[in-house]
């Protein structure tokens, strides 16, 4: 059945003589008409009450507006063209409600209104109920802190890889982002262990209590693979003679990266390992089932935490493929890696460490 329209005819004389208390009663009495049937209405209805919503707020109070956003936001066939205009209203009283539920937002709505509002509109958006990929990434790269832990948290929120990376580099300097980050089921596997890499010790034991049982598991594992503790164990190796030659140039104050790196570019393993551990403070055999480990990441973390740069790493990583007689990784993988990796993450991983005992060889156990 077709609405009343009869109380429309007076609008114009309303907007334009009338004061501001009549303005509100025809915009409460125009919004319970719709809200009363807008279910039933066509396309044609609806660009009647847009007409007319458009013309009513044009000259009523932030107020008045802000009550319409809340009414009209959940409706799902609400008039789009008001829909568009509260949300992108400077008030986010009046925009909040909309850009929080309205259905009627579409992609390309929440892109524009994303990359040019403040903070409290996008994080409005953040809280919808589903928020897809194109918008997720203005939010994580115009968002302040908020808005980053809101979108994190909404399971609804898709994310792109390259706006998780941004996420985990926020991370670091956030524990509860970090917490929030990691928790989502849909973070990619490489970056969960990189920000359970990057995360401190308080966070990563928050995770840990807060985790289902399955993915404290995962956790875990991830932990120990960057800590080390997960290479396999291996006879302990004779670097007696290493360590002769090495404390001897550290007794001479001759023992610093540069020799280091002669030690790695002349592929003296022992010497290497010997030369790494006393400038690390880090035991020679966990260095060595470090280095001998299948991945770069340990060498990296030990050069970054010292400081060192990239060309001694990377002698470093060829002295270990060398000794292992296995071909060398991606260098340009490693040396993107070595530069993303910030030196207080490396130099948390190297504490753990620097306190690790080393594991008896399983032939020496039972001695």
């Amino acid at each position: 059945m077709a609405p009343s329209f009869s109380l429309f005819p007076e609008l114009e004389s309303v907007v334009q003589h009338g004061s501001d208390e009549r303005r509100h009663d025809a915009l409460r009495r125009i919004t319970a008409l719709f809200l009363h049937a807008a279910e039933r209405f066509n396309e044609d209805h609806l660009r009647l009450f847009d007409d007319v919503f458009v013309m009513l707020i044009r000259e009523i109070e932030s107020k008045a507006r802000a009550e319409l956003s809340r009414q009209l936001a959940p409706v799902p066939n609400s008039p789009g063209k008001i829909i568009r205009r509260l949300a992108k209203d400077e008030d986010i009283m009046v925009a909040g409600p909309v850009l929080a539920q309205s259905p009627r937002l579409v992609t390309a709505d929440l892109v524009e209104i994303a990359g040019a509002m403040g903070p409290e509109h996008l994080y409005a958006i953040s809280s919808r109920a589903a928020i897809d990929e194109p918008v997720t990434d203005v939010l994580v790269r115009r968002g302040d802190f908020t808005v980053k832990r809101k979108l994190a948290g909404n399971a609804g929120a898709r994310i792109s890889e390259s706006s998780f990376a941004a996420l985990v580099r926020s991370a670091e300097h956030d524990g509860v982002l970090a917490e929030t980050v990691a928790l989502r089921n849909d973070v990619p596997e490489h970056m969960f262990r990189e920000l359970l890499a990057r995360a401190t010790e308080v966070v990563q034991r928050r995770l840990l209590a807060k985790a289902r049982p399955e993915t404290q598991a995962e956790i875990r594992r991830v932990l120990a693979r960057v800590s080390g503790q997960a290479f396999a164990v291996r006879p302990p190796r004779d670097f007696s003679e290493a360590h002769v030659r090495v404390r001897m140039l550290a007794e001479e104050g001759k023992l610093g990266e540069a020799e280091l790196a002669e030690f790695a570019r002349s592929r003296s393993y022992d010497q290497t390992v010997v030369a790494l551990s006393y400038l690390s403070d880090v035991p020679a055999d966990v260095v060595d089932r470090l280095l001998s480990g299948e991945r770069p990441d340990p060498i990296l973390i030990l050069c970054k935490a010292a400081n060192y740069s990239w060309s001694t790493a990377r002698e470093i990583l060829l002295a270990r493929t060398s000794e292992r007689g296995k071909g060398a990784p991606s260098l340009d993988t490693a040396a993107a890696n070595f530069d993303r990796l910030s030196s207080a993450t490396a130099k948390r991983v190297v504490r753990f460490w620097q306190l690790t005992p080393v594991e008896p060889a399983p032939e020496a156990a039972g001695t």
